[in-house]
């Protein structure tokens, strides 16, 4: 609807300059004409006003309620698989429902408002064509009546193109919406720099410390903090797991590391501090494996090795690693198959390991795993675990944990609760002390499976 826009405010231009002409015109044979037609501009204008104001506000509220609506029949249409295997789509479809009756109540409400507008317009211009008509008659004597059939004929040409001028230039206020939208993403605040004058040395990091020095953050200015005061030190070529419930700043403080947002204290790297050097040195050494990870459009070759940096056999070994060569084989192109948008081809394991493989590619002395196996099967899981220890045995990897066996082999756990650091220790000294919350929470797992864990953990 956004690209009727232009055509729309040239209609609105066009009109606009007809209206000025014929009253031009109009004055100039009749300059009395101006007497009804002063109150008429200034009523117009009222109720364009008090209109405008009114129809802003419910385009605004048709646009909300209409996001919801494509939203929800985009996300059923790419799991639709899944909404038949449970059977779920009488559920799907009510609320479908739901969200188009809610859409289609602010859609009626806008054209309603439109032929509001519309009514009051007519009955205006019905007042002024009577207005003008008897006042010929009254003053017929003293009028040429040329000129008033003249004026009468333009009189009706002017109540059509100043409703249509009317109208237009309200469609032209709704619709610049649009524009109001693009330039709220045009005022996003900005990431810092990419590049510093200070650049770190080219072998940085070399062991892969890390020191969280009093750290917050908070994703916005104006937003609540999520991590407060954590104090951490992970020695270089440690496994640190990093857990707690769900929303209590697990992936934050990742995104602190990452300086997704500037966060306040400081974060320490073999001796640099996180925000002395531009975004692109920091993220280029520090490869990452996400939760929802998001591929880009391309051959799978490309997104596994994106600067051509490594052979085939390199490729190869590392999809071996994390338990994908299988699938990429049976791909009909295999390594040069073209990923749709996202990658909504693969499943989210698949591109989980993917990450995973990329990460194991760049060889950087940090890694973080963001809930990266989330998606696979536990048997799956546990093998690339296995692997992730061998293969990065000399690399410090932070670990956001979904699955407390994940975390369990780390030297390290960190848990996190509302954005605090509650505990910070070896796994097992945490399970031996009854009232600590990484305890509490392996208890409730089950006897079983609390008792593998803690064997494990020693």
């Amino acid at each position: 609807m956004d690209d009727l826009l232009p055509q729309i405010f040239q209609e609105f231009i066009q009109a606009f300059l007809l209206v000025i002409s014929v009253v031009g015109v109009m004055v100039a044979v009749i300059p009395w004409i101006l007497i009804p037609l002063i109150p008429l501009g200034i009523v117009s204008y009222v109720l364009w006003q008090y209109f405008s104001e009114t129809s802003r506000d419910v385009k605004h509220l048709e646009c909300a309620t209409q996001s919801p609506v494509f939203s929800h029949l985009a996300s059923s249409l790419q799991g639709l698989w899944t909404i038949r295997a449970y059977k779920a789509e009488e559920k799907f479809q009510e609320l479908f429902d739901a969200y188009q009756d809610l859409h289609s109540e602010a859609w009626f409400l806008l054209l309603t408002t439109s032929r509001w507008l519309a009514v009051y317009l007519d009955v205006i211009s019905a007042i002024f064509v009577i207005v003008v008509a008897f006042g010929a008659l009254i003053l017929v004597e003293t009028l040429d009546l040329g000129q008033v059939g003249l004026v009468l004929s333009l009189t009706l040409t002017l109540m059509g193109m100043f409703q249509w001028c009317i109208r237009q230039s309200a469609e032209v206020e709704n619709m610049m919406i649009s524009v109001e939208r693009g330039i709220e993403y045009t005022d996003l605040e900005k990431e810092v720099s990419w590049e510093y004058e200070y650049c770190p040395p080219p072998s940085w990091p070399e062991s892969g410390k890390i020191y969280f020095s009093n750290v917050n953050f908070r994703y916005s200015l104006d937003g609540p903090l999520v991590l407060k005061n954590v104090e951490m030190f992970v020695n270089p070529r440690e496994k640190c797991g990093i857990v707690g419930r769900t929303g209590v700043g697990k992936s934050s403080l990742i995104a602190a590391l990452l300086r997704l947002s500037e966060p306040k204290g400081g974060i320490r790297i073999d001796g640099i501090w996180t925000n002395d050097i531009g975004l692109h040195d920091l993220r280029k050494k520090t490869s990452v494996a996400p939760q929802e990870p998001v591929l880009f459009t391309g051959t799978m070759r490309k997104n596994l090795d994106p600067f051509n940096e490594h052979m085939d056999e390199e490729l190869w070994n590392a999809l071996e690693e994390v338990q994908l060569k299988e699938s990429i084989e049976g791909l009909p192109a295999k390594m040069n198959t073209e990923l749709a948008e996202s990658g909504l081809n693969l499943s989210v394991g698949q591109k989980q390991l993917v990450c995973l493989a990329r990460a194991i590619l760049r060889k950087n002395q940090i890694l973080i795993l963001d809930k990266a196996t989330s998606y696979v099967d536990p048997r799956t899981d546990e093998l690339i675990q296995k692997r992730i220890h061998e293969r990065f045995a000399q690399c410090t990897v932070l670990t956001v944990a979904h699955r407390l066996s994940t975390v369990i082999d780390c030297e390290f756990v960190l848990v996190l609760d509302s954005g605090t650091q509650k505990e910070y220790s070896r796994p097992y000294i945490l399970l031996q002390n009854r009232n600590s919350l990484f305890y509490k929470m392996v208890q409730q797992l089950g006897e079983a499976e609390a008792a593998t864990l803690t064997k494990r953990a020693k």
